[in-house]
């Protein structure tokens, strides 16, 4: 028994310490976070496989709230349960906590320095990139095939374009994915 609460504890800070990490050093929010989250919990700590990542992704963003907060609950969850969940989301988040104080702290004592214009100009530059390579890589392991190609472009178009906001790409591409899968498994029944 104590030999199983000791792998506990070293779970929980496991789960904990490897979400601040990626709370302390990823810059741009949960966009920006996501290869981090998926390097650590599929590849590094292999808490689940590219598969579960996939879904834990698209669970995070269907979800309110930011999706690298949901994504750390979610791993927390899978892997430890209740307790898992609270160790990865306040992993995640403390850092951000702390951070956020202490520049607000300072950003009324530097006010409208222009070297920290510059810093905040190049950091936005390197978030987008990030998000970039986020979407890149999740694009090569969901866009399989001319049906999720196709669902991908329109909902880019439809939020894009045609200002359609992403909860409704969400729930219509969910819709749309049940109606595919039943169509495709109703055909194959058929053979």
């Amino acid at each position: 028994m104590a030999e199983s609460k000791k792998k506990a504890i070293k779970e929980h800070a496991s789960l904990f310490w490897e979400f601040f990490k990626i709370g302390l050093f990823t810059i741009g929010g949960g966009m920006a976070m996501l290869p981090l989250i998926q390097k650590v919990a599929v590849e590094d700590k292999k808490w689940m496989d590219a598969e579960d990542m996939i879904d834990c992704l698209a669970v995070s963003q269907a979800m309110p709230g930011v999706i690298a907060i949901n994504s750390a609950t979610y791993i927390g969850r899978r892997r430890r349960g209740l307790t898992g969940s609270l160790a990865a989301t306040l992993g995640v988040i403390l850092p951000s906590f702390l951070i956020i104080i202490a520049v607000v702290s300072l950003l009324g004592t530097v006010g409208q320095n222009r070297y920290v214009e510059g810093a905040f100009t190049g950091v936005k530059a390197a978030v987008c990139g990030l998000v970039i390579v986020s979407a890149c890589k999740l694009g090569k392991q969901v866009l399989r095939d001319p049906f999720a190609w196709t669902l991908a472009i329109l909902a880019f178009l439809a939020i894009a374009v045609f200002r359609i906001t992403a909860l409704w790409a969400i729930i219509v591409g969910a819709v749309a994915g049940i109606l595919y899968l039943t169509i495709r498994e109703h055909r194959r029944a058929e053979k």
